[in-house]
């Protein structure tokens, strides 16, 4: 029994050394995850979450921040005391965020309204992850309701982008299932129907547009031909020696007119004259030279 004594000695040394440096491992290796702050928050979505498993890192605009540690339904969490048919259930995801939880809420103690959770395919390998962002331009998804007290921070969400695009697909069939395909076909027949008849004529002399078209092209064929004779060109010489030869004449005559207006004006003048003596003296029209003044006697004057 003395000789085997060492034996267990050494054994038991050897134990314990190995169990000092896995502690040692795990002091080195692990401190910085013991005493790094964090903070716990919880997103709530209603569409399908495949593809997104606890561990699953959350990123903000692609920088990893923490990782998903709790994926559960709010029936089983928050809304046992209700009705099944009354529950939201929607999918409630908690995530362990890095970081000091007074730094990220800052003095409100809130975060900011702006900041939404959404899930993200990563590349193509169907693995999921929760990304994080300031989102200002998609006013029309409001935040999930909810009625019950939150264990955590609540991140609102947003649709994930293959559920926005289905849905918009979803919105084009029903407004597709919506319309009269009939009427609307019928309104396209008569459509094409009154342009065959625009372009073909009605008859009862409606010739249509293919007719004019026609009688243009004949019209100008003929413009053509009457444009590459020869007799064309001579004519509209002769238009322009008769222009120049008229052109010519009608100065002439606005010479010769301007020297009949002045005579006419001298006659005038002369005719002028002649009325004024006339109507001073009459009697020279007659006799010639006016009869001479006779001069009156004065009064009281000697004979």
């Amino acid at each position: 029994m003395s000789q085997a004594n060492p034996n267990y000695f050494r054994l038991g040394l050897f134990v314990f050394a190995g169990f000092a440096a896995i502690l040692g491992l795990i002091l080195v290796f692990g401190t910085g995850q013991i005493f790094k702050k964090t903070m716990m928050a919880e997103t709530y979505i209603e569409q399908s979450i495949t593809g997104l498993d606890v561990g699953a890192p959350v990123r903000f605009r692609g920088v990893k921040l923490g990782q998903v540690t709790e994926i559960v339904l709010s029936g089983n969490l928050y809304e046992t005391n209700k009705p099944l048919a009354e529950r939201k259930e929607y999918v409630v995801v908690r995530m362990q965020i890095d970081g000091d939880r007074n730094e990220i809420l800052g003095p409100a103690g809130k975060l900011p309204s702006d900041l939404r959770a959404r899930i993200k395919s990563q590349g193509i390998t169907g693995v999921n992850y929760v990304e994080l962002d300031y989102v200002r331009d998609m006013p029309g998804y409001q935040a999930l309701p909810y009625s019950w007290q939150p264990q955590y921070v609540v991140i609102d969400s947003l649709p994930s982008q293959t559920d926005i695009f289905f849905s918009g697909i979803r919105k084009v069939l029903d407004n597709l299932g919506e319309m009269n395909l009939a009427a609307t076909q019928k309104k396209f027949d008569e459509l094409l129907q009154n342009l065959n008849t625009i372009i073909g004529g009605g008859g009862k002399g409606d010739a249509g547009i293919a007719k004019s078209v026609e009688r243009l092209n004949v019209l100008l064929g003929r413009i053509d031909e009457v444009a590459n004779k020869a007799e064309l060109e001579l004519l509209m010489r002769e238009v322009i020696g008769t222009t120049v030869i008229l052109r010519q004449t009608l100065s002439s005559v606005q010479g010769d007119t301007i020297s009949s207006i002045e005579n006419l004006k001298q006659i005038t003048d002369q005719l002028n004259d002649l009325a004024r003596v006339a109507s001073r003296y009459p009697s020279s029209m007659v006799w010639g030279e006016p009869p001479p003044k006779i001069a009156l006697p004065e009064v009281g004057a000697q004979k």
